[in-house]
């Protein structure tokens, strides 16, 4: 009778441990990109292509127009899904060309607004952990809006829709 008892106690103790552990998942359900100037910049592709049910990834070509750009902000708004989507944490502009010049920064990084910007084939993998492990976010659909402002006017719109489960 003492030996099932303490069966029983290191199972209990085992099943509690390795199931109450929550372990998140990051996919992405969709991407929009327009374009709200077309004689400043275009959209050559912008999708979500999903290989198999645990592989998807984000691709976007950005042609840009009018070479160099020398003054881009950049306005980030994080919205949450509860009846429709509503802002949620954050709504962030930010000076991308002072970013950019920054010491710190990547010296790649300065040819950065030079050339069309390509965005190919990123995987959910690598946002999986920042949003999971590094930043604990509560479960749902969210979406990433970001307005790409050149010159003080509004050129360009994505949208990264995503779900955390």
């Amino acid at each position: 009778m003492a030996t099932k008892v303490i069966l029983f106690s290191v199972f209990l103790i085992f099943f509690t441990y390795y199931s109450t552990g929550v372990y998140s998942l990051v996919e992405f359900t969709n991407v929009q990109c327009q374009s709200l100037d077309k004689d400043f910049a275009l959209f050559e592709y912008c999708f979500l292509k999903s290989v198999n049910r645990s592989y998807k990834y984000v691709s976007v070509k950005v042609k840009l127009l009018k070479l160099p750009i020398t003054k881009v902000k950049l306005q980030i708004t994080l919205y949450k899904r509860v009846n429709s989507y509503m802002p949620f944490l954050y709504n962030i502009t930010f000076d991308a060309c002072r970013f950019l010049k920054s010491p710190n920064s990547n010296p790649i990084a300065l040819f950065f607004l030079q050339h069309d910007l390509v965005l190919d084939k990123m995987p959910y993998h690598s946002v999986n952990n920042k949003f999971t492990k590094i930043l604990p976010f509560p479960e749902g659909n969210y979406m990433l809006e970001m307005h790409w402002i050149a010159y003080d006017i509004d050129r360009a719109v994505t949208k990264f829709y995503w779900s955390l489960t």
